[in-house]
C-alpha cells in the first residue's frame, strides 16, 4: 500500500475532485469508515457511550460524520468542540438535529469533560489531522491531556484516533507534548510517513487504513508504498516439483574471524531456511572445524589466514573464484576489522565476479573507511547498514539518518546506484530508481547481536533463487520480520536470540505461500 506525504494526500483529494469525488463525499466515507470500525472495536455500539473531540477542520468534520452514525446506531454520543464549528457546516448541522449533547469546556470547564469521560466507553479524537503543524495549544491541548489522565484511570476506555493522532506530524513523526497515545488509529486512504516514524510511531496502537474512496490510479506515481501481503505473495520464488538443488541456487558467504564466528553460520542458516538450495561458507581456514561442528548442511571453503582466524589478503583471488560459480555472494558477516580483512576487501570487492552481492555487517565498514567507496565497488549489490553503519557510510550522523529514514534511504539509493536496506524498527528498503518499501514490522525482539547476520542471509539466499535485487530485499526484510512476529507470539520480546529465527522462516514463508 502507497504510503503518501500530506502534501501528495492534499494533491489526490483535489484531483479526486476534478473527477466527480469533491471533500464531502469523501469527507461522508472518511466519517463512515471511522464509525464502521468504531463498532466492530466495540463489539457493537449500542448504549456505548462515546465521546468524539471535533476540531476546526477536515478532521473534525470527518469527526462529526462518524458521531451522526453512531448516533444513528444507538450510541450515546457526545461532542467536545474547543473551538465552535461554523454554523453553516452541513455535518454539524446533521449532529445538531440529533440533538446530540455537546460538553463545552470553554464554557463549563474541565469539570464537564472529567465527567462525561468518567463514563466513555471510548474516545474518537479528530481534533487535527495531517495539516496540523503548529504546536498544540489552548483548549485542545487541555482536553487532551485530560483524555490521557483519563485512560490512566480507566485502561478500558478505547482511544480511537482519526487518520493520526492529534499532535503527530504526518510526514515526521515528530509529537507534541499533548499527543495522546492511541489504541487504534483509523488512517484514512493512505498511510503516512509519520506512522512509521519515532517517535510518533509509538503513540498510533494497532494501524487501520479505512478506504474511502479514492482512485488507485491517483497514487499510481507515488513510488515510497508499505510491504503487504499481497505484494509478498508476488515476489515468492517458485519451487517446482521436479527441482533438483541447483534449481535453487548456490549462495557463496564469505566472512568470519576469531572473534566474530556465530555471525557466519546464521548468515549460512538464514539462507538455507529461506530455500537456497547449496550454501558454500569461505571462512579462515583455523575456524574450519569449529563451524563445520555447527552447520552438517553448508560445504566449506577454507581461506588462508594472515594470522589465525583472520583472512588473508590473498585469498581474494579465490573468493572471487567461487563467486563465479554461485548465484549469490554475500560479504562480511564476521569479517572483523583489520587491516588483513580491509586488504582482502581492497582487493576482492572490484572483482566483476562477485555480482550479485549482498554487503553486511563489516564488509560496510571496512568499506566506509575510503573515500567514494560506492565508486570501487563493481558488482551490482544489497547493502545492509544499520543506522550507525550507514552514518559511517554516508557522513551523515545518526541522528540526522533517524529523523527521516525514508528520504536518507532514497537518497543513498540513488547516490551509490545500490539497493539500501537501512535496518531498525519499520526497516526501509530503496533501489536507486526511487522505489521504496517500509516494513510493516516493529519488534523490539530483534534488538539483539546476531538478527542483521540472519536478515542478511535471508535476502542472500532470495537473491540465490534469482530474485532481483531489490525485490530480494523487499521480500526478505518482511519473511525476516515475520519470522521475529512468530517467536514473539511464543517467547515473548525478551529473550529473543538470532537463532529461535531461523526455524521460523519456513513458517512464515509456508504462510504466505499456502494462503
Amino acid at each position: 500500500m502507497k504510503l503518501v506525504t500530506s502534501d501528495q494526500m492534499r494533491d489526490m483529494e483535489q484531483r479526486a475532485a476534478a473527477i466527480g469525488l469533491p471533500s464531502p463525499v469523501l469527507m461522508e466515507n472518511a466519517g463512515l469508515e471511522v464509525a464502521r470500525w468504531t463498532d466492530r472495536l466495540l463489539g457493537g455500539v449500542l448504549g456505548r457511550r462515546v465521546l468524539v473531540l471535533v476540531g476546526p477542520g477536515n478532521n473534525g468534520g470527518d469527526g462529526l460524520v462518524a458521531a451522526r452514525h453512531l448516533c444513528d446506531w444507538g450510541a450515546e454520543v457526545r461532542l467536545c468542540m474547543p473551538k465552535a464549528r461554523n454554523e453553516s457546516d452541513t455535518n454539524y448541522g446533521l449532529v445538531k438535529r440529533r440533538a446530540i449533547e455537546e460538553v463545552d469546556v470553554a464554557i463549563q470547564g474541565n469539570t464537564a469533560l472529567d465527567e462525561s469521560l468518567q463514563h466513555t466507553h471510548a474516545v474518537i479524537d479528530a481534533f487535527f489531522g495531517t495539516g496540523k503543524a503548529r504546536p498544540l495549544g489552548g483548549l485542545f491541548r487541555e482536553v487532551l491531556l485530560r483524555v490521557q489522565e483519563a485512560r490512566h484511570r480507566n485502561p478500558r476506555m478505547w482511544i480511537i484516533s482519526v487518520d493520526i493522532p492529534s499532535g503527530i506530524d504526518a510526514d515526521s513523526g515528530a509529537i507534541d507534548d499533548g499527543c495522546l497515545t492511541a489504541d487504534v488509529t483509523i488512517t484514512l486512504g493512505y498511510p503516512k510517513p509519520g506512522l512509521f516514524a519515532f517517535p510518533g510511531a509509538a503513540r498510533i496502537g494497532r494501524l487501520l487504513v479505512g478506504n474511502i474512496g479514492l482512485p488507485g490510479e491517483l497514487a499510481e506515481e507515488i513510488l515510497v508504498e508499505v510491504t503487504g501481503e499481497e505484494q509478498v505473495r508476488s515476489l515468492m520464488p517458485g519451487r517446482p516439483l521436479n527441482a533438483h538443488k541447483g534449481t535453487f541456487g548456490r549462495l557463496l558467504v564469505v566472512g568470519g574471524s576469531l572473534n566474530y564466528i556465530g555471525a557466519p553460520c546464521l548468515a549460512c542458516e538464514g539462507g538455507i531456511r529461506v530455500g537456497a538450495g547449496l550454501v558454500t561458507l569461505a571462512t579462515p581456514a583455523s575456524l574450519h572445524g569449529i563451524v563445520a561442528s555447527k552447520l552438517v548442511e553448508v560445504t566449506y571453503d577454507p581461506l588462508p589466514e594472515a594470522q589465525t582466524g583472520i583472512v588473508s589478503p590473498g585469498a581474494a583471488d579465490r573468493v572471487a573464484e567461487l563467486a563465479a560459480e554461485s548465484q549469490a555472494t554475500l560479504l562480511g558477516c564476521g569479517i572483523g576489522r583489520s587491516p588483513h580483512a580491509r586488504d582482502f576487501l581492497e582487493r576482492l570487492l572490484p572483482r566483476k565476479e562477485l555480482a550479485p552481492l549482498v554487503l553486511d555487517a563489516d564488509g560496510l565498514n571496512l568499506l566506509s573507511e575510503r573515500s567514494n567507496w560506492w565508486q570501487a565497488l563493481a558488482a551490482d549489490a544489497v547493502l545492509t547498514p544499520h543506522p550507525r553503519e550507514m552514518s559511517r557510510l554516508s557522513g551523515f550522523s545518526v541522528e540526522e539518518i533517524q529523523s527521516d529514514r525514508i528520504g536518507a534511504a532514497r537518497e543513498a539509493a540513488a547516490k551509490w546506484k545500490k539497493t539500501v536496506v537501512l535496518k531498525g524498527a519499520y526497516t526501509i528498503v530503496s533501489e536507486p530508481g526511487g522505489r521504496t518499501c517500509v516494513s510493516p514490522w516493529a519488534n523490539p525482539g530483534l534488538a539483539t547481536a546476531g538478527t542483521g547476520d540472519v536478515l542478511a542471509g535471508v535476502i542472500a539466499g532470495f537473491v540465490a533463487q534469482g530474485c532481483p535485487l531489490f525485490e530480494a530485499a523487499v521480500l526478505g526484510v518482511y519473511i525476516h520480520g515475520e519470522a521475529a512476529e512468530l517467536v514473539r507470539q511464543r517467547l515473548g520480546d525478551t529473550g529473543m536470540i538470532a537463532s529461535d529465527l531461523l526455524p521460523h522462516l519456513p513458517l512464515a514463508l509456508k504462510r504466505y505461500k499456502e494462503d
